[in-house]
């Protein structure tokens, strides 16, 4: 794993760079997602025998790091171009992908993800969704919540579970379900953070979907449900870091001109320290985040497993702490729409809390890396 950027690493991030600026805080979503379509960058990481750039998940978190950084970070890319794309690329039929990739690569069409549900949490073995047969189709039913941007989603990949007629027990599945689809319906969920990316509960009532609704094999499903979480993960931090990134840069320029004695703030260190402290926090999880990405596209996606979760849970509390320390400098400025940071006190939890805990993620390195005994 290389432990500095490429040139074309290099190059990548500063075009997106330069784009984040250009729309900056107050961004339109819907203007900035059609530019970096037409520029290449949403598909950066799809096949490009479909309309892609041929690159990975590492390129993709640049994009979305950088646009966060700028303070117009794109949530969709987390679940449309990264879950569902990655899916569809390793996964899908050939009728899939080519209905799909070029789509999703251009931004003219957008997927969701439905995994959580209200009585699962973080225990995907515990999804009720299921899925049975009905001659050649399936039929969908069930719940699903905290699902974001399915009001703009033209589908939602869904996971839900068939009996395996081996067995009789469930196994996971993902179908590939169309907005319109009969027996469909959505409630916008009232959030206390405001975002462009509206989050939904999913209603699945007998929803009939053809044979070729279903990506890849019946059979791998818990495979091919991980390919999708590990970048979703990585992405996750990717956010998260960009955000941080965001509010840091706010409170250093404010700190370089802010005088309140004779000197600006930024000459005591009890105002320079905590910020040095908060750009080491956030840089070494950007190398995580980085292990992750090179991880999974490498093909490890054991390897990747074990980083994604540790990148999004370091992103994630470098996030917070980066947030918070940047509204604490600019004391009740901190606090005004002006400096666009105290949005983001809300906003920097969601790393923290999704796609998965970080409590859930201590819980994963406690058994998977060091060994130790599950108490649940």
């Amino acid at each position: 794993m290389p432990t500095t950027e490429t040139d074309e690493h290099k190059a990548l991030r500063s075009a997106v760079s330069a784009l984040g600026k250009r729309h900056g805080r107050t961004y339109d979503r819907e203007a900035l997602w059609s530019e970096a379509a037409k520029l290449g960058y949403l598909g950066v990481n799809l096949p490009e025998e479909y309309g892609g750039g041929g690159g990975g998940i590492s390129e993709l978190s640049i994009v979305l790091e950088e646009l966060g950084a700028a303070g117009c970070p794109l949530l969709m890319m987390v679940v449309s171009p990264a879950i569902c794309g990655t899916v569809i690329a390793r996964f899908g039929t050939e009728e899939q992908k080519q209905t799909w990739l070029p789509a999703l690569a251009d931004g003219t069409r957008t997927m969701a993800f439905g995994i959580t549900e209200p009585d699962a949490g973080s225990n995907s073995h515990r999804i009720t969704t299921t899925a049975r047969k009905d001659g050649t189709d399936w039929l969908l039913t069930g719940r699903k919540v905290f699902i974001s941007g399915v009001d703009l989603a033209d589908a939602t990949l869904i996971v839900g579970r068939t009996e395996d007629s081996r067995t009789g027990r469930l196994k996971p599945c993902l179908f590939i379900v169309p907005r319109d689809a009969e027996g469909f319906t959505r409630r916008r969920i009232d959030m206390e953070l405001q975002a462009a990316e509206k989050q939904f509960e999913l209603t699945l009532d007998d929803v009939r979907l053809p044979a070729d609704a279903l990506v890849g094999d019946e059979d791998a499903g818990l495979l091919q449900l991980f390919a999708g979480l590990n970048p979703e993960r990585i992405m996750t931090a990717a956010f998260a870091i960009g955000m941080g990134r965001f509010a840091l840069g706010r409170a250093i320029e404010y700190a370089r001109e802010r005088t309140v004695w004779d000197a600006p703030i930024g000459a005591h260190q009890a105002i320079a320290h905590p910020l040095a402290q908060a750009h080491i926090d956030l840089e070494l999880a950007r190398l995580m985040m980085q292990k992750a990405a090179y991880l999974y596209d490498a093909g490890d996606d054991a390897g990747a497993g074990e980083a994604a979760n540790m990148a999004k849970y370091a992103a994630g509390e470098a996030c917070v702490r980066a947030v918070d320390q940047s509204v604490h400098t600019l004391g009740g400025n901190g606090l005004t729409r002006e400096f666009g940071l105290a949005s983001l006190i809300t906003a920097a939890r969601v790393a923290r809390i999704a796609p998965v805990s970080r409590e859930m993620i201590l819980n994963y390195v406690s058994h998977q890396t060091l060994g130790l005994p599950k108490s649940y």
